[in-house]
C-alpha cells in the first residue's frame, strides 16, 4: 500500500487497539493500492496528520488485506474516511476532497 507520509496504517489484528481505544479521535482512510483517488489524498492526509497531530489521528486501512474491519464498517468505496471518536463511527465521507473541504468537514466532529 502506498502510504502517506506521518499517517499509520492499521490493519484487522491492531484496529481495535489503535482506532477504537485512541484517546483522541481517529480519522481512517479506507484506501486501496488499484484506487487513483486513494492516491490524489496521500499529500492531504499528510498534511492534515501534520497539522492537526495533536487533536486528530489520522490512519490508513487497506481494504484489500482487511476485509474483517473493511466488512465491520460497510465500507463499498474507496477513498472512505471514517471519523471514530470514543470508540464509535461519528462521521463517515466518501471521496477524495480538497484539504479545506476536509478540514471544513472534520470541524464538526472535533
Amino acid at each position: 500500500m502506498i502510504r502517506a507520509a506521518g499517517v499509520d496504517e492499521v490493519t484487522d489484528a491492531d484496529f481495535e487497539a489503535e482506532v477504537i481505544g485512541s484517546e483522541r479521535p481517529v480519522l481512517v482512510e479506507f484506501t486501496a493500492d488499484w484506487c487513483p483517488p486513494c492516491r490524489q489524498m496521500g499529500p492531504v492526509l499528510s498534511a492534515l496528520a501534520a497539522e492537526e497531530g495533536e487533536r486528530l489521528k489520522v490512519v490508513q486501512l487497506n481494504v484489500d488485506t482487511n476485509p474483517e474491519t473493511t466488512n465491520a464498517y460497510k465500507v463499498l468505496s474507496m477513498p472512505t474516511f471514517m471519523v471514530f471518536r470514543a470508540g464509535e463511527p461519528v462521521k463517515a465521507m466518501v471521496g477524495a476532497r480538497a484539504k479545506r473541504r476536509l478540514l471544513e468537514e472534520l470541524d464538526e466532529v472535533l
